[in-house]
């Protein structure tokens, strides 16, 4: 199969980035395949190039190169096609637009993969009748707001398959969606086994890693781990992570250790890529999100045999973890009973180590290999319906994309009438 992702910028560091990465990879190992990113910003790959993948882009932003396309006119022009929804549309444009156009226009491929929802609007609208089209979902129906879920409910009706990485995430896709005719799958993440050796699980250390932002409530991690400090002194907190351009996380954070008198137990380590190298330094992992689009955290932490103490929040963490067998799940926001299931593991040198095993054996079934074959399934078996004449039929897709005229233009007088009232509000 030739398989063709559209990736919103290769080139930086995210979750997705590194997911779709990893699946091209292994996909590669039998199959043509390319990465194409919309934007490219930088020399080389922050995460590296993934091997035997193809990789391209189709707007170039390196300030220092021939090809800069950042003062093109149409750059400063807002996007029309894609959503205005997705929280990526400010860094599109009239010129993304015409350059995805043109590259799904003579894209020749047997599968196309749109890796957010904007880019997969963008494939249902405008890739050529033939190739397979796969829109991914990286976060969750669940965390988009009111219209881009109204664009995706009327325009993933012209996508074969749309993929999600939770069971959760899959069966709101399938209730609150008339997606009548478009196959919804779950399939996690793959996540590679670590290169080093796993954790001992000996040293008095609890791990976390994400990005220092709210909905992670680090805050409440910090203060379970006050009460744990209170009574086993020899622990400490290592938190991982960066947080937003105005630090205002981080200082709070800073401020609710110092406030706690943890100075010297909490450290805020800052970000590390990657962390594969970091989770053996520990012997607990902790997740106290509000939410989990999936939970990358927990599965690198299980790979390196840590038994992971996690909220039960929507929607990966249940997925992932068998509560008493390879970790803990903690109800959310419940800040003792956090603080109970991480004495839990400290205050217990064997339970600590045979969930640890039990983490790392679980943990395999994330293994890139079997979850790049769980997408080839799904290729193939859309490959076979469309040959069969079973996928979108022309008269049904110039149908649709007619109606979806239609809702542009209802959609561009909502947008101007908005424009309008926030101008009048400005002055």
């Amino acid at each position: 199969m030739h398989i063709s992702f559209l990736l919103h910028n290769a080139y930086g560091i995210g979750g997705t980035i590194r997911t779709t990465h990893t699946l091209a990879r292994t996909l590669a190992e039998h199959h043509d395949v390319e990465i194409v990113s919309v934007f490219r910003h930088r020399e080389s790959p922050a995460l590296g190039a993934p091997d035997g993948v193809r990789l391209s882009h189709l707007v170039d932003l390196r300030k220092g190169s021939p090809d800069y396309e950042g003062e093109d006119a149409d750059h400063a022009r807002p996007a029309t096609v894609f959503p205005r929804g997705d929280t990526r549309h400010k860094q599109y444009s009239r010129l993304t637009d015409s350059r995805i156009a043109a590259h799904l226009g003579a894209l020749r491929a047997d599968v196309v993969v749109g890796t957010r929802p904007g880019l997969n609007v963008h494939i249902s609208r405008q890739a050529r009748r033939g190739p397979v089209r796969v829109g991914q979902e990286h976060l969750t129906l669940q965390s988009h707001g009111y219209r881009l879920r109204r664009e995706i409910q009327h325009r993933y009706r012209l996508l074969d398959a749309v993929t999600t990485v939770t069971e959760a995430d899959a069966r709101d896709y399938r209730a609150r969606l008339r997606l009548r005719g478009v196959r919804i799958e779950s399939v996690p993440n793959g996540v590679p086994a670590p290169a080093g050796e796993p954790a001992t699980c000996d040293a008095k250390w609890i791990v976390a890693a994400g990005r220092l932002h709210r909905v992670k409530r680090f805050d409440v991690l910090v203060r379970a781990f006050a009460e744990v400090a209170a009574v086993r002194p020899g622990w400490g907190l290592r938190i991982y992570g960066a947080g937003d351009t105005t630090g205002n996380e981080r200082d709070a954070l800073r401020g609710l250790v110092d406030e706690l008198g943890l100075r010297e137990r909490v450290r805020l380590m800052g970000s590390v890529h990657p962390m594969e190298a970091e989770w053996p330094k520990g012997s607990i992992a902790a997740v106290t999100s509000e939410r989990e689009s999936f939970g990358m955290t927990i599965v690198e932490a299980m790979r390196s045999g840590l038994p992971v103490v996690a909220t039960d929040c929507p929607h990966g963490p249940a997925e992932i973890i068998q509560d008493g067998s390879d970790g803990r799940l903690v109800p959310l926001g419940d800040t003792p009973a956090f603080a109970a299931a991480l004495l839990s593991l400290v205050d217990d040198d064997a339970l600590r180590h045979r969930m640890g095993r039990a983490a790392l054996d679980a943990s395999a079934r994330f293994d890139p290999g079997p979850i790049a074959e769980r997408h080839e399934r799904l290729f193939a078996d859309l490959i076979a319906r469309g040959s069969s004449g079973g996928s979108q039929s022309a008269l049904r897709t110039v149908l649709h994309r007619s109606r979806g005229s239609v809702l542009d233009g209802a959609y561009a007088l909502r947008y101007k009438a908005a424009d309008v009232i926030r101008g009048g509000r400005r002055r």
